[in-house]
């Protein structure tokens, strides 16, 4: 019992490194070593603890700070995309597209009035990206492509 919770202390340790320094190039590797763990090890005890791979939860770090910089308006998504640690456009755009429901651009146009006022810390859980899964994403694609208007 003693080893199962030095481990998930390891484990909490490079989680915590993910949420502090999400813009900075972490691998899983470098992850691994905060942890001290193999790779392969680190990876399989991190989503049996976390349920989601290293890579997962610290992408939904960075679309998570990324939507709070593009609520600020003052950014181009290209900025954003390279401050929150990403180093592909397109990358980052699927990924916050997957997990927003939006693409960045479409997100950083509209209004977001309804954060006005509210604390940071409720307006981080409340705008935190969730992964709807893979038929959650399948029918969020098939009811986009339904609903485009027809050119006139």
């Amino acid at each position: 019992m003693n080893a199962d919770l030095d481990e998930l202390r390891r484990l909490r340790r490079a989680r915590d490194r993910m949420d502090r320094e999400y813009a900075q190039p972490l691998d899983v590797p470098a992850l691994a070593r905060t942890a001290l763990m193999s790779p392969g090890h680190f990876s399989r005890r991190f989503r049996e603890a976390y349920s989601e791979t290293p890579y997962s939860y610290l992408m939904t770090r960075r679309i998570e700070r990324a939507k709070a910089l593009l609520r600020r308006g003052d950014l181009s998504v290209t900025d954003v995309c390279f401050a929150v640690g990403c180093t592909s456009l397109g990358s980052f755009s699927a990924r916050f597209t997957e997990l927003v429901g939006e693409t960045p651009s479409r997100y950083r146009a509209r209004h977001h009035d309804e954060f006005h006022g509210l604390p940071a810390c409720q307006t981080m859980v409340v705008t935190r990206p969730r992964r709807a899964g893979a038929e959650g994403a399948r029918k969020r694609a098939a009811s986009e492509k339904h609903s485009v208007a027809a050119p006139a």
